[in-house]
């Protein structure tokens, strides 16, 4: 880097206006990139994604002839990259742009329009309605702001000297997301994590840490992948698989297979299953785990802040009787990722995450009144993420979040009804969240496997067309519960219509109808 480097730090005296004059530029390159993209995702599929790489000089490689221009276009003061003044060293051999790394910049200001432009033109983009496939939501301006705010602090949340106010606000945030997972709780608190899969490995730790390490998970087939993973990883044996019913963990099924292990198990429940959005029946699972002595940790990570809504948080009845709770403000909370949260009904359960290390938590600090915040977290440095959590609920309010989450749901509700109308459509069932399962009817009139490959052809062409980004799910509705591919929609959008979804499906059942032909000529179970 050529000059001060005081002329790039984004904090510190003067470093507001330097933000100032570059968020603009990286603003309108999001605005170049989204218009050039003119969609939802960038037709064309992973060749031409690597092609338009491939075209702009594989993107970060900035080739010798840039050499000559400032290293900060930006109007603050600064040597000029390779004038007489400030004579170029020798470059190492093994540094070489071919490698996608840059010998010299191209200064702040184009680095932020080439880049910037690039990676909004070919991005997958949430806030476009036709973006359904996954629990990945489009984040409110409000979070964005904040998280620009947070990460030109840059406090590390791994030490209180680090974070002195940051490590308070998530301290009060998290103690509100623990009252609102357990209002009648005596000392429940949260910790902030990456989402659902480092929070549903943190309740298979605490179960281990309080009932042993013979302790058995037990889940639905319903469950999230990350359950077994974690299982894997913390070395306790894979989980028993409690069948499960319209996607929902089956009670009597659980029942019997707690019979055996009692209160060496702890089960995971799931309140908005990745597939369908189905919610388990958690008061009644909560009451064979207190019968049999099994620990619960609930996986919400998707409908768990349903809890925002006085409509909505019967939905998740019984999550108050959970141990642990997983929840995620990166899809229902509208925030960018990372936005987990991991909340526990006994505060004192928390402190199986206590780890010493005399450069951040000595006992004398400690002992001094300086919080510990490496035993709030599995990572050491980490961002302030609850910060922006912090911002969007203080400015939405619970009710405000509450009033998105019913949004999405009750667009839900009409799409389903627009599946449930279509002659060329089939619905899995009516939504409990905000995800509408559906299969084109074309793919049902194939035998065997044909009307799989169907589906699957069809999200595949719409996706490398750039029409349409859907999701899929295997569930067990073929003869005798044989598995069968569905389409699905994650409605994440909250301002988006029943009208915004219809090009969606009718884009389905056209690709369906063309490609019909070509399916039974592929296969032989067709032909």
């Amino acid at each position: 880097m050529e000059g001060e480097s005081s002329t790039w730090l984004a904090g510190g005296p003067g470093g507001a206006d330097r933000l100032a004059h570059l968020i603009p530029v990286a603003l309108r390159a999001l605005d170049a990139g989204v218009a050039e993209r003119g969609g939802p995702i960038p037709a064309g599929g992973p060749a031409a994604v690597a092609a338009a790489l491939a075209a702009t000089g594989n993107a970060g490689a900035a080739p010798a002839a840039r050499g000559g221009h400032d290293v900060l276009r930006s109007g603050t003061p600064g040597a000029e990259a390779g004038s007489s003044a400030t004579p170029r060293a020798p470059q190492p051999a093994a540094l070489s742009s071919a490698a996608g790394l840059p010998l010299h910049g191209v200064g702040a200001e184009r680095a932020l329009e080439e880049l910037g432009t690039l990676l909004a033109s070919g991005a997958a983009d949430p806030a476009d309605p036709k973006c359904a496939a996954h629990l990945h939501c489009p984040p409110l301006a409000v979070a964005v702001a904040a998280d620009v705010v947070a990460s030109a602090l840059n406090p590390s949340m791994d030490s209180w000297d680090q974070a002195p106010v940051a490590s308070e606000l998530e301290r009060q945030f998290s103690t509100g997301i623990a009252r609102l997972c357990y209002p009648d709780a005596v000392r429940p608190d949260a910790v902030v994590t990456s989402g659902g899969t480092e929070s549903n490995l943190l309740g298979l730790l605490l179960a281990r840490e309080t009932a042993g390490s013979a302790i058995r998970p037990v889940c639905g087939a319903n469950s999230h992948h990350s359950v077994a993973r974690a299982a894997w990883l913390l070395g306790l044996p894979a989980p028993v698989v409690v069948p499960c019913a319209d996607d929902r963990m089956v009670p009597s099924a659980l029942a019997e297979a707690l019979a055996p292990l009692g209160a060496q198990a702890v089960v995971v429940a799931t309140a908005g299953t990745t597939n369908t959005g189905r919610i388990d029946p958690l008061t009644e699972i909560a009451g064979i785990c207190r019968r049999t002595g099994a620990r619960l940790h609930v996986d919400a990570a998707y409908g768990g802040l349903a809890l925002c809504s006085a409509t909505l948080r019967t939905r998740v009845a019984g999550l108050e009787l959970a141990d642990s709770v997983a929840l995620d403000l990166h899809k229902f909370g509208w925030q960018p990722v990372a936005a987990g949260l991991f909340a526990a009904r006994e505060a004192t359960d928390l402190a199986a995450l206590t780890v010493r290390a005399e450069y951040l938590n000595a006992d004398d600090d400690t002992e001094a009144g300086l919080p510990d915040l490496l035993g709030r977290s599995l990572h050491t440095s980490r961002r302030p993420d609850a910060f922006r959590m912090a911002v969007t609920v203080r400015a939405l309010g619970v009710q405000g979040i509450g009033a998105l989450v019913e949004r999405c749901c009750a667009t839900a509700s009409g799409v389903h009804g627009l599946v449930a109308d279509h002659p060329a459509l089939r619905s899995w069932g009516p939504p409990e969240l905000s995800t509408v399962v559906f299969r084109p009817r074309a793919a049902d009139e194939l035998p065997g496997s044909a009307g799989d490959d169907l589906v699957a052809r069809v999200r595949r062409t719409l996706l490398e067309e750039g029409t349409a980004v859907i999701g899929r799910g295997v569930l067990p509705t073929g003869p005798e519960g044989s598995p069968q591919l569905w389409l699905k929609l994650t409605l994440l959008h909250p301002h988006a219509t029943e009208a915004d979804y219809r090009p969606i499906l009718d884009a389905v059942v056209t690709a369906a109808a063309a490609l019909r032909t070509a399916v039974v000529r592929e296969s032989p179970v067709a032909s």
